[in-house]
């Protein structure tokens, strides 16, 4: 563009645009369950991520990690690790889809992205929905 004028105006509307999304920094959201749904077990989990890189766990990545499913758990704060049991289901090979079995019943399903180590990016980097299985 040659015209100032334009070119100062395409940035004016690209920092509209982009500049909020990037202001809010990364976030994670659940593709599918939504929340309140009501599910039959088994049921499929996808995962989300914007901002961030999803990799395997192993190497910590600065802006990359890994999803973490916790079920009826709350948030795990920033830098603190993500214990391993059948609460805390890890995703360390990269994945962002899952099938989960769960009996019937009402859960709450906190979703935490944390990085190569285990070690949690906190509430920023954490969804939680509810979901109900028939």
């Amino acid at each position: 563009m040659r015209n100032p004028q334009r070119r100062a105006a395409a940035w004016l509307l690209a920092a509209l645009v982009v500049g909020p999304a990037m202001a809010q920094g990364p976030s994670v959201s659940f593709v599918e369950p939504k929340d309140g749904a009501t599910v039959t077990s088994p049921f499929r989990v996808k995962f989300a991520v914007v901002g961030m890189e999803v990799q395997p766990a192993g190497a910590v990545v600065p802006n990359a990690g890994h999803h973490h499913l916790l079920i009826n758990q709350d948030s795990i704060g920033k830098g603190q690790p993500i214990p391993f049991d059948d609460t805390h289901l890890h995703f360390g090979k990269g994945q962002t889809e899952t099938e989960v079995k769960l009996p019937p019943g009402q859960y709450k399903l906190t979703m935490q992205f944390a990085d190569g180590a285990h070690q949690s990016y906190g509430a920023p980097l954490s969804k939680t929905i509810t979901v109900t299985v028939k």
